[in-house]
C-alpha cells in the first residue's frame, strides 16, 4: 500500500526507514520530510497543518494510509478531517481524533482525565491571567522546587522548574500576563514536584487492543549533568535499566490499563500512539504528562528495536485487530545521540553543510533538521541529526554512537557527551 508520513523530523525519518523495509510498503511519501527521507521516500513540500494540500496529495498518489508524526495536526483535528470527507474516510489514519488529542493539547485536560480515572500523578491546580494572584498564593502553600506548565503546546519548552518562590511568582506572571509562551500559556498548571527518575512509556492502540512498545529514557536538558535549558531532546536509551519486571507490572496495572479504559469511558477515540511520560518515585510510577504521538528522540531507539513489520501493525490499528499481533523486540540496547546546531535551543544559524555520512558504519544516522541544497546536505533546524547504535548494554551502544558522531561534521555542531550518566 502507498503510505504518507506527516512531519519532517528525526521521528519521521526513523518511521520512514522502518516502513521502507516492509515488503507491504508500496510508494512512500513524507510531507514535508528532510534530507534523510529524501533518500528513501518522495518528499512533498506540504505543511503539516495544510489539510487541503494533504488531501490533494492523497488523492493524486492513491495513498491508503497516513501516519501523523507530530502533535500539531492531531490537536488541530486532522483525523476528524479525514473521517468527515467522503473521499478520505477509508484512508487508515494512525493518530487519535481531536477530542483524544486534547490529552496533549491541554495539560489541564490531561490532569482532569487522570483524576477522573484514578491514574497516579502529581497534585496540581490551574490558573489564568485573571487568577494570577491566586496562583501566587497557591505557590505559597507549596514546597520548592516549583513546577509551572504552559497548558497548551509549546514545542517541549513550556515547563519551568524553579527553586526560588519569588522567581516562580515572577515567571507565573510572565507566562500568564506577559504571554511568555504566547497562546500556550493563556492557562498555566502549577503542580507539586515529584523527585525521581523519568522514563517514557509508549503504547500502540487500535481503540480496543494495545501493544506496549519498549520503554525508553530521554535526556531533555542542553547541558551535561542535565543542566541548562530544556530542549526537544538530546538523546535516548532503550531499554531502561531500572525498569524491572515488577516495576513494569505496576505501570501496566496502575497506568496503561486505566488509561485505555479511560479512553472508552470518557469517549476519547484513540487509534495511534499513547506516549506516557512517567517518573519513578521510590518504587512507584507516576504520570507526568500524556503525548498523543511517538517521542523524538525516543522513536530513534524504540523503532529500531521492534522487529515486526510496521505496515502490518499500522494496518491492524486501522482494522482494530492489534490483538492478533505479538511484539518482537531486539533484546539488545539501542542508544541515540542528538547533534544540534550551535546556540540551540536559543538562536542558531541554519544552512551549514554536513559532511562525513559515508564514514559511518555500524550505526544509523537519522535526519531531524536537514535539507538538500544543490546536492549538499545542510542544517535546517536546531536538532540536526540523531545517531543510533546497538550494544550489549547502554555503555556499548553509546560508545558506538559517539564514535560515529566523531566522523560527522558541520559548523557549530554540539552534542552531550554524558548520556547515561544517571543509569
Amino acid at each position: 500500500m502507498n503510505i504518507l508520513i506527516i512531519g519532517g523530523g528525526g521521528r519521521e525519518h526513523t518511521i520512514a526507514w522502518k516502513l521502507a523495509q516492509s515488503p507491504n510498503c508500496g510508494k512512500l511519501f513524507v510531507a514535508p520530510g528532510n534530507a534523510g527521507t529524501h533518500e528513501i521516500a518522495t518528499n512533498l513540500a506540504i505543511g503539516i497543518n495544510d489539510f487541503t494540500e494533504i488531501k490533494k496529495a492523497i488523492l493524486s498518489n492513491d495513498i491508503q494510509m497516513v501516519i501523523v508524526g507530530p502533535e500539531d495536526p492531531l490537536v488541530n483535528g486532522i483525523h476528524n478531517f479525514f473521517l468527515k470527507d467522503k473521499q478520505l474516510k477509508d484512508v487508515i489514519v494512525v493518530g487519535p481524533q481531536k477530542d483524544a488529542a486534547k490529552l496533549e493539547g491541554s495539560k489541564e485536560f490531561a490532569k482532569e482525565f487522570m483524576k477522573a480515572h484514578n491514574i497516579p500523578t502529581a497534585q496540581y491546580d490551574s490558573f489564568t491571567a485573571e487568577t494570577v494572584e491566586e496562583g501566587c498564593r497557591f505557590l505559597d502553600t507549596m514546597n520548592p522546587p516549583y513546577v509551572l506548565k504552559a497548558d497548551g503546546l509549546a514545542a517541549g519548552k513550556g515547563v519551568l522548574i524553579l527553586q526560588d518562590l519569588v522567581d516562580a511568582k515572577d515567571e507565573l506572571r510572565q507566562m500568564l500576563v506577559g504571554q511568555k509562551f504566547g497562546e500556550a500559556s493563556q492557562k498555566v498548571v502549577i503542580e507539586e514536584f515529584l523527585d525521581g527518575i523519568e522514563l517514557s512509556c509508549f503504547v500502540l492502540t487500535d481503540g480496543k487492543n494495545y501493544l506496549t512498545l519498549p520503554m525508553a529514557k530521554d535526556y531533555k536538558r542542553i547541558g551535561e549533568g542535565d543542566t541548562g535549558l530544556n530542549t526537544g531532546g538530546m538523546g535516548a536509551i532503550s531499554p531502561v535499566p531500572f525498569a524491572s519486571d515488577a516495576f513494569m507490572k505496576k505501570i501496566e496495572e496502575r497506568i496503561i490499563k486505566p488509561t485505555l479504559v479511560g479512553f472508552q469511558k470518557s469517549n476519547l477515540p484513540f487509534q495511534g500512539f499513547v506516549f506516557i511520560g512517567l517518573i519513578k518515585v521510590g518504587e512507584d510510577p507516576f504520570v507526568i504528562e500524556y503525548n498523543v504521538r511517538m517521542g523524538d528522540p525516543e522513536t530513534e531507539v524504540v523503532f529500531p528495536r521492534v522487529q515486526n513489520d510496521w505496515v502490518d501493525l499500522f494496518k491492524a490499528v486501522g482494522t482494530q485487530s492489534l490483538d492478533q499481533h505479538q511484539l518482537k523486540v531486539d533484546p539488545r540496547t539501542a542508544a541515540t545521540i542528538m547533534a544540534v546546531s550551535g546556540g540551540y535551543p536559543e538562536a542558531y544559524e541554519k544552512g551549514k553543510t554536513i559532511t562525513g555520512f559515508e564514514s559511518v558504519v555500524n550505526s544509523e544516522v537519522f535526519h531531524a533538521g536537514t535539507q538538500v541544497d544543490k546536492d549538499l546536505v545542510k542544517t535546517s533546524g536546531g536538532r540536526v541529526l540523531a545517531v543510533t547504535s546497538f550494544g550489549k548494554d547502554h555503555k556499548e551502544a553509546l560508545s558506538k554512537s559517539y564514535e560515529a558522531l566523531q566522523k560527522i561534521d558541520f559548523e557549530g555542531m554540539y552534542y552531550r557527551k554524558d548520556l547515561g550518566f544517571d543509569l
